[in-house]
């Protein structure tokens, strides 16, 4: 275990509170999340007294599927069993072992894709006997507590535009001279060979990489199934299947609208995010910083990019946040608007450098109709402006801190 934590290059993570916090009240703690988001060097960086098995491993697999017993006999705890997903006949025997021992927290730590099959079998077996957290790519925050980190990073447009189209999956970071787009290609074919074809058989990947690329074109829009599954041509149903499989295996991120009636959330149209913006500009054929700003798309890309930067830092918080966007039928729109502690925050996002009142326009309309404690106009402007009282235009890292000062 030494040698191994040696050779890796590890970066702290603001999951890392809330982990510390899991294992100390429940007797497992299961990490989910996207492949290469840095799961499993995660828990083996923050938990070096844990036994490390890897289901990955085929001799491992067909152990944990064939005889579960002897698997759990073999890496008692404390052990981190990466890969859950492949063999979730495992967790009953863990449950049976848990409830032996409720008073050991903190003994068994899972990875695992947050799968249907994965999701299903932890909430009808380990129910409160196991703590669900989901970690995403590194969000900026600790992109710049790295050592050596350049703290202007995000105030240089240009270098600011390099980083979003590399993405932030924790290889580009360990390993600085990766070819991206290579990277990105064998991603998205281990993704369809192996993550896709676990969840459910699809027959035609070549189809549904094909949907995946389509989607990239309508990131930062409205979902419109319909209109879709046309263009790919798979009916209404198949579309959302394939939707389900994007977002439970964090590829897509879905923002639902806000209502006052929780139900409608639940049935109005979502915008959809790609949870790491160097898979979508690859998707999009955007290579580098340059051609970002000056693509088409550069405005989607950046809502994408503030979207998940929010959701990434602060859904590793203790305190339960919730995200929306919201629309109503006369036009007032707003990008986000987060829920925290019966708080709410509105956000506009605005590729721009000049900002004018037109641009709070959403921000104002929705004010008229729903109370928020503060408003923001995330933009590239370094200095912040006012815009009325309790709304103001300021560049969109610092923006977001307003969720971390209250006010």
């Amino acid at each position: 275990m030494q040698n191994w934590c040696m050779s890796i290059v590890y970066y702290r993570r603001s999951i890392e509170t809330r982990l510390q916090i899991a294992r100390e009240q429940f007797p497992a703690v299961l990490v989910t999340g996207a492949r290469q988001a840095g799961k499993s060097t995660l828990l083996r960086q923050t938990s070096p007294e844990c036994r490390y098995v890897s289901l990955d491993d085929p001799a491992q697999r067909a152990l944990a599927q064939n005889d579960p017993r002897l698997f759990l006999s073999a890496y008692p705890p404390p052990a981190i069993v990466d890969e859950i997903q492949y063999a979730p006949g495992l967790l009953p025997y863990l449950k049976m072992w848990i409830d032996e021992h409720r008073r050991w927290h903190g003994q068994y730590l899972l990875t695992g894709s947050q799968t249907f099959q994965l999701m299903e079998g932890v909430s009808e077996t380990l129910a409160g006997r196991i703590a669900i957290l989901r970690l995403y790519p590194f969000n900026w925050l600790e992109m710049q507590s790295m050592p050596g980190a350049n703290q202007e990073l995000a105030k240089d447009d240009g270098k600011m535009a390099d980083e979003v189209v590399r993405g932030f999956y924790p290889e580009f970071f360990v390993n600085p001279a990766l070819d991206k787009d290579l990277w990105f290609s064998s991603y998205l074919a281990t993704y369809l060979e192996r993550d896709v074809r676990n969840i459910k058989r699809i027959s035609d990947l070549a189809r549904f990489q094909t949907f995946v690329s389509l989607l990239a074109t309508r990131a930062g829009s409205l979902l419109n199934m319909s209109e879709l599954s046309k263009e790919v041509g798979i009916t209404q149903p198949t579309a959302k299947d394939w939707i389900t499989i994007l977002e439970s295996t964090s590829i897509v991120y879905l923002l639902r609208p806000y209502h006052q009636n929780l139900t409608k959330r639940l049935v109005k149209t979502p915008k959809l995010y790609f949870v790491d913006t160097g898979l979508l500009c690859y998707l999009l054929g955007i290579h580098s910083g340059e051609r970002l700003m000056k693509a088409a798309e550069r405005g989607r890309v950046f809502e994408n990019m503030v979207v998940l930067e929010a959701l990434k830092r602060f859904s590793a918080r203790s305190t339960p946040v919730k995200f929306f966007f919201y629309r109503t039928p006369a036009g007032v729109e707003v990008d986000l608007l987060i829920e925290m502690e019966s708080d709410f925050y509105a956000f506009e996002i605005k590729l721009a450098k000049t900002i004018d009142r037109r641009m709070a326009s959403g921000l104002i309309g929705l004010q008229q109709t729903k109370a928020f404690k503060t408003g923001r106009i995330l933009s590239l402007q370094e200095t912040a402006v006012p815009i009325t009282e309790s709304i103001m235009a300021t560049h969109w890292l610092e923006g977001l801190d307003v969720l971390e000062s209250g006010k």
